[in-house]
């Protein structure tokens, strides 16, 4: 919540962000998605300010004038590892390697320095290093194409710095997880005549797997990091834009202001803003400490418990990767694999990711009936028409890339692109107009100065317009470190396993667990994605599962005699990677949410992944029902059919949605009341007949719309019979208060 909307202190009765708080959020987004160093040297910090600027002016005018993909990827990913060591230190600076400590004898003046501070010469050094391996295939193109399969000493060579460092990267970037996971796979190839004969394969010489990492178009720099380059950047740089012009804080604003007033409001206006920001960000932990600096202590000063303030918060920001039109780096790269439009992911995306928030909505209400909390009064809170009309020009590039994205068919290319130039656009002239109109004002209040002339107050404004973009421009390339080091190390994992042949293996290994069991099958593959998933961004963790278990989900499908959707298949998979940011021991969000609320992670986790469970049972229900997907049928060349009619898609989206509030009752143990055991097993029952009617269709000759209503009414008649039972008993409890008194 901004400042100027929400200014507080106890005596105005307003509402208010602890700036401590702020501080340590912005900080804690600065160790995991932006780069822990902010150097005092001042060549240090200009030279991550130009490269960082030099990198978003570079995906821009690539965006326009677009070249070579192989050497657009080259400099993308020179721009991203150089910059990763040059923002992200090797080591935490509470916990030094012993290496450290040993030079810090020999050189006491380095225990004076700070590693988020300065940046020390071998690391300017492995930055070097980085980038001239990744811009060697820029430098030499026309020779790799000369010899092509037949790599020189020198091909060789810089293949291998770029690996090794590469996956010195990702560690500092993104964690141990995706680099340890990527040397694994590449011993794989090295040591697989060794291994038991289901993974066995006759082993990859070193030259041929560092070709085909480095050189070609299958490894490094392959689909992930391409996806990266055109798309990506463009989306996470539009967000970027939108946030410094101040557009996260109006979506917060206006979430507060809308849904204060309502029973547990605090954690409702979360869920609404987490989901507002889902819209143009695409990582859970910035949504979470975005929204959650303010939600979270909002939400424990009305009577949430602590673990379950951060908990609503995080199981709401993991969420907002799955809203349209941006739903993350993962949903491009998907378009890529699967070979559909973008636009056909984000059709298939929007009832599941609707379900899923409004569901969540629902949770929270009924967490707030079961504490007994109250609304916030209105007076402490800002006026939702003014609050509403305040940034109603936020909402213009938004309407831009949905118009050109969704209404005129546009690439996601030329749609960001239009996009970010209406956000600068706004940028530019929203400061400007401003102090036009409030100039007047501020003369008569005598905070102006009578010397100072319209025109040179306006020229200040500007100059303020024109730093916004520049920071804007800074902070999306800062965001996009991590991302393109993630797409990167990603494709080494994609590599292994094109060259090796590996998928046919894991097919043949989770046939076998799952002993031919397609619901084993299924829950094995939710498991894995969940436990690599674990400290991985969302982006690798669907690279990685999509490469490896959405062919295992299609294949073992058509084997049962089952026709699974790839689009589908790919769905189910991202959707696990995005619950793994809240899952114990290792979920990043949780981490974040529950740094903010001071209470224990593991316990936030748990909590979060319970109020998720609505999201985790998704997948399961739109596998075996693609028409929760919207798609209707596939084509003999396995082209997807999409449902037109209106009303069958209407009446699809409330039914499961009411199946989603019954398992939500059913789960919680309370609808309007405290369930007992009937009621919940009748809510369950709902869940199951309203999801899925053909399950009990044979048993029942009803046909699946007579079972869905039957379920849609059975919710109702429970609800009803509750909200009777309550009155009932709060009438029973005046009589026996009144006949005290007498």
């Amino acid at each position: 919540m901004s400042n100027q909307q929400v200014q507080t202190s106890s005596e105005k009765g307003k509402l208010k962000r602890d700036p401590r708080l702020r501080k340590s959020a912005e900080d804690m987004v600065a160790m995991v998605e932006a780069g822990a160093r902010e150097p005092k040297n001042p060549i240090a910090a200009w030279l991550i300010t130009l490269l960082c600027l030099g990198w978003s002016l570079y995906q821009l005018y690539i965006a326009y004038m677009p070249i070579n993909s192989h050497i657009a990827r080259a400099w993308h990913l020179g721009f991203a590892i150089c910059l990763a060591f040059l923002a992200y230190p090797a080591y935490k600076q509470y916990r030094p390697p012993i290496w450290v400590k040993v030079t810090q004898r020999v050189v006491p003046s380095l225990t004076s320095r700070s590693i988020r501070t300065y940046i020390p010469i071998y690391d300017i050094i492995f930055a070097i290093m980085a980038t001239s391996a990744a811009l060697y295939i820029w430098w030499d193109y026309g020779g790799l194409i000369n010899r092509q399969g037949l790599p020189s000493h020198l091909d060789i060579w810089m293949g291998l710095i770029l690996i090794v460092l590469l996956l010195e990267a990702a560690r500092r970037s993104l964690g141990p997880a995706l680099a340890i996971l990527a040397v694994m796979f590449l011993v794989y190839t090295f040591f697989g005549p060794y291994l038991p004969e289901v993974l066995r394969h006759r082993g990859v010489p070193l030259d041929f797997v560092i070709s085909d990492m480095y050189l070609s178009t299958t490894g490094i720099f392959g689909v992930p990091l391409g996806v990266s380059t055109d798309f990506v950047f463009l989306f996470v740089l539009f967000g970027a834009l939108l946030d410094r012009a101040g557009g996260g804080k109006y979506f917060i604003d206006v979430a507060f202001s809308a849904l204060g007033t309502f029973r547990g409001g605090p954690a409702k206006a979360a869920v609404a803003a987490s989901g507002l920001t889902g819209l143009v960000s695409g990582s859970s932990i910035a949504n979470t400490v975005t929204t959650g600096t303010f939600t979270i202590p909002l939400m424990k000063k009305v009577g949430f418990p602590a673990h379950k303030a951060a908990a609503v918060e995080v199981a709401a920001s993991t969420n907002g990767q799955l809203m349209p039109p941006i739903m993350g780096a993962a949903a491009f790269i998907m378009a890529e694999i699967v070979g559909v439009p973008y636009l056909d992911v984000v059709r298939a995306a929007i009832l599941p990711a609707l379900i899923s928030y409004m569901a969540l909505f629902y949770v929270v209400h009924i967490e707030a009936l079961k504490l007994g909390i109250k609304a916030i009064p209105r007076k402490e809170l800002p006026p939702f028409g003014k609050t509403l009309l305040r940034g109603f020009h936020f909402i213009i590039p938004l309407a831009v890339l949905i118009y050109y994205l969704v209404i005129l068919r546009r690439s996601p290319v030329t749609s960001a692109l239009l996009a970010v130039e209406a956000i600068i656009v706004i940028m530019l002239v929203q400061r400007p107009i401003i102090a036009f109109l409030s100039f007047g004002a501020h003369r008569k209040t005598g905070t102006l100065n009578r010397d100072v002339e319209l025109k040179g107050f306006l020229l200040k404004a500007a100059w303020e317009g024109v730093k916004d973009v520049w920071s804007g421009l800074i902070m999306g390339a800062r965001n996009m470190i991590s991302v393109g080091v993630a797409t990167a190390t990603a494709g080494i994992i994609v590599g292994v396993v094109t060259i090796t042949g590996l998928v046919g293996r894991f097919i043949t290994l989770i046939d076998t667990i799952s002993m031919g069991n397609i619901v084993l099958m299924l829950i094995f593959t939710a498991i894995t994605c969940l436990i690599l998933g674990m400290g991985m961004p969302t982006t690798a963790n669907y690279i990685i599962m999509a490469t490896l278990t959405a062919p295992v989900i299609v294949q073992l499908g058509a084997d049962a005699g089952l026709v699974f959707p790839l689009l589908a298949a790919h769905l189910f998979v991202f959707y696990f990677g995005i619950l793994a940011d809240d899952t114990p021991p290792v979920g990043l969000a949780a981490y974040a949410g529950a740094a903010i609320a001071r209470t224990d992670p593991i316990k936030t986790g748990l909590q979060g992944f319970a109020y998720d469970l609505r999201t985790a049972i998704l997948p399961f229900i739109f596998i075996f029902n693609t028409e929760l997907l919207m798609i209707k049928d596939l084509t003999a060349n396995g082209d997807i059919i999409w449902m037109t009619n209106p009303l069958r898609i209407g009446w699809l989206f409330f039914s499961a949605l009411i199946a989603m509030f019954a398992f939500a009752s059913a789960l919680m143990g309370f609808l309007a009341d405290r369930c007992n055991i009937l009621e919940r097993l009748l809510l369950f029952g709902v869940c199951v007949t309203t999801f899925k009617a053909s399950m009990i269709e044979a048993y029942v000759p009803l046909g699946p719309y007579g079972l869905q209503v039957i379920g849609v009414s059975a919710y109702f008649l429970i609800f009803f019979w509750q909200r009777f039972r309550v009155r009932k008993r709060k009438a029973l409890n005046g009589i026996i208060k009144s006949g005290r008194k007498v």
